[in-house]
């Protein structure tokens, strides 16, 4: 029996199958870049990183800029996290990270035109509120001096916030410093489930941070939820998704939790019998999208979802959503300058990562060099695939015309073993091929990284990347 459930959200709806989901439940790439981060090489070097700027600099048009600054430090380990950061009480740590932080910009600043705005900063972590006021303030303050940034609010701020790390009047001082967006963690409001993954973190906490943004005019609140923690079930989930409701968010991401202890240490600390099995996380998926596409969230693919009005909806419903490593976005458009230790950035039709040591990622700053290690040069190729790829996952639908007309090719002959390939996903209905376009149904939304994954060249290259499971 096929196990159906169709989920409404105005123009974007999304149909839940429980069999097909499992045919399809495989491995594969979230696809924040492409080629995705297991191609990047060392071959890749700083020297390369430099000629790219000049090269974007010389644009007829240069890109804006997005700024991302990892901040690793936490003062507690959440059990269930994969990022890279450093667990410390001591918080004197951060004024050495900040001052080579702040090094490292002042190298990336000396290299872009004048000219060149900055539509997008991102702060992320690790914690990024583990820094003190006096260290936020004064990296903001570098920011402004070495980057021209817009002089009003059409520039995108944001933060991550851990409410168990911030205050309301946090809030306020982060808003004074510019920010006008900020990220929430939650994961699951669950006692248990909190308990077993290291991270407790009330109601009330969290709701007073997001009534504070409110309160102080921010344009965006996120909320980020995790499912397959140990303890989840249903019912439990059920409970946490309420609360969050009532908290209205304009946007809820809720990643699927994967257990990899052998890659991540901390993750050993999650007893494996305590897991949800992989029906009882399909159930979890199932609830989540039945109930907050039923509240009026949209889907906006893989694991988000945004209120209609949100900046993301909209630009979904008109067809110009992007996608980066900072996820879905509306600045896909930018040149991303990451910076901090393991920070990725773009440059041109280029990506970049830092070094993931702390200290050598300060010996390189003590040498004044940029402390890149690897990256990739995108072909024309890869440029081509990176565009077809972009334009299913964040809008559902790839037009072949325009592709045929930029790139100069004939899409039905470049792409015959692909188009062969995506016969039986028809045959299911995932998706919908026809001379001109590939449209994404609303019962492939959910398996749109399959259909990706079909025009990804490098799945076929003889290498072994550790990748979610697409649902």
């Amino acid at each position: 029996m096929n196990e159906s459930t169709k989920a409404s959200a105005g123009v974007n709806n999304v149909i839940f199958d429980a069999d097909l989901i499992r045919r399809y439940d495989n491995a594969g790439p979230r696809y924040t870049s492409y080629p995705t981060a297991p191609q990047f090489h060392e071959g890749y070097t700083e020297h390369d990183y430099r000629i790219n700027v000049h090269d974007s600099n010389g644009d007829p048009i240069p890109r804006p800029l997005s700024l991302y600054f990892h901040l690793p430090f936490c003062a507690h380990i959440c059990f269930y996290c994969a990022c890279t950061k450093i667990i410390t009480a001591n918080r004197s740590r951060a004024y050495e990270y900040t001052d080579n932080l702040i090094r490292e910009m002042h190298l990336h600043a000396d290299l872009f035109d004048q000219d060149r705005y900055v539509s997008q900063i991102h702060w992320g972590g690790g914690t990024p509120t583990y820094l003190s006021p006096e260290l936020m303030t004064r990296l903001v303050h570098e920011i402004q001096n070495s980057f021209m940034l817009e002089d009003d609010e059409s520039g995108e701020y944001s933060i991550e916030i851990d409410p168990r790390e911030a205050k309301p009047e946090t809030i306020g001082f982060l808003r004074q410093l510019g920010f006008n967006r900020i990220s929430v963690g939650v994961q699951d409001f669950d006692p248990l489930v909190q308990t077993a993954v290291n991270r407790l973190q009330s109601y009330e906490e969290t709701a007073a941070i997001i009534h504070a943004a409110r309160d102080h005019d921010y344009r965006s609140v996120s909320v980020d939820l995790i499912y397959g923690l140990p303890y989840q079930s249903v019912t439990s989930f059920t409970r946490t998704l309420d609360k969050i409701l009532e908290l209205a968010p304009d946007r809820i991401a809720t990643f699927n939790y994967a257990h990899l202890p052998n890659l991540f240490k901390n993750q050993r600390r999650i007893d494996a019998k305590t897991l949800p099995t992989a029906e009882e996380k399909l159930a979890l998926f199932r609830q989540i999208i039945e109930y907050l596409t039923s509240a009026g969230y949209v889907y906006i693919g893989l694991d988000h979802f945004a209120l209609p009005d949100d900046d993301l909806a909209v630009a979904q419903r008109n067809g110009v959503l992007q996608r980066n490593f900072q996820g879905y976005t509306t600045h896909g458009d930018c040149d991303i300058v990451g910076m901090g230790m393991s920070a990725i950035g773009t440059m041109g039709d280029s990506y970049y990562q830092n070094v993931r040591e702390i200290d050598v990622y300060y010996n390189h700053l003590a040498e004044n060099r940029i402390p890149i290690f690897r990256g990739f040069q995108l072909q024309p190729e890869d440029l081509l695939r990176k565009e077809i790829i972009m334009a299913l996952i964040c809008n559902f639908r790839v037009d072949f015309e325009d592709l045929e007309r930029k790139y100069g090719f004939r899409f039905s002959d470049f792409f015959r073993k692909e188009l062969q390939q995506l016969e039986s996903m028809q045959d299911d209905g995932l998706i919908e091929i026809t001379d001109n376009s590939i449209v994404v149904t609303p019962l492939g939304r959910l398996l749109v990284r399959n259909v990706c994954m079909v025009f990804d060249i490098y799945l076929t290259r003889n290498y072994t990347p550790t990748f979610s499971r697409t649902i």
